[in-house]
């Protein structure tokens, strides 16, 4: 009888295992899911705003013959002091697809700013932006560059360069080389490669040569 019951205790044990490493084994499988959901969350670069070149607004500035001649000759001054700063908020669009079943958790971002296709600035932004399932998502990266760090041509051409800011939506000439790391239920994952975002969206899957 007692050897019985051992038989049915031992069983009993043995089942409970079983169904541990299946409720297991589903639960690590619906986290892989939902890691490879999170994989494809799409990114696009959506507009530009707060732009300035050395303090004047780009808003209103289409050509170089917008400028006055107290802002050339502030400009022109900048130059010969080996400086003509250009900043301006570049608003990214991170869109977490309707079909995923959780938040992307967006904790860090490293970055490299393109400027007709030359490499200038780069940064890494830690802060936290959730990208609900089906809801686009402003992330804005306030960003600031001496153009001629990066551009050897004269003012007319570099104003000409800026001025493309101050339409609203990017100019074609600007790229966001970027590299997130997203929050799991299995902890944080960087993307393995970097992304290369332009005013075209693009998937997580699509990486920068």
């Amino acid at each position: 009888m007692n050897r019985f019951l051992s038989l049915r205790r031992g069983a009993a044990s043995l089942l409970c295992v079983v169904l541990l490493a299946g409720g297991t084994l589903w639960s690590g499988c619906q986290t892989l899911r939902e890691v490879a959901q999170l994989r494809n969350v799409q990114f696009q670069l959506d507009r530009v705003s707060n732009a300035q070149l050395s303090g004047i607004d780009l808003r209103s500035l289409r050509s170089y013959e917008d400028l006055g001649g107290v802002q050339v000759a502030r400009l022109a001054s900048d130059v010969s002091n080996g400086r003509l700063p250009l900043s301006f908020t570049l608003h990214l669009q991170g869109t977490n697809p309707e079909g995923n079943s959780v938040d992307a958790r967006l904790t860090q971002m490293e970055w490299t700013l393109l400027l007709q296709d030359k490499e200038t600035i780069s940064g890494t932004t830690d802060r936290e932006v959730v990208m609900s399932p089906g809801t686009p998502t402003d992330i804005p990266l306030d960003l600031s560059l001496n153009l001629l760090d990066f551009f050897d041509d004269n003012l007319r051409g570099l104003v000409e360069l800026a001025s493309a800011f101050g339409e609203g939506a990017p100019p074609a000439t600007v790229e966001l080389r970027m590299r997130p790391t997203i929050q799991t239920a299995v902890g944080p994952i960087r993307y393995p490669e970097s992304i290369t975002v332009t005013r075209q969206e693009v998937g997580g899957e699509k990486s920068s040569p």
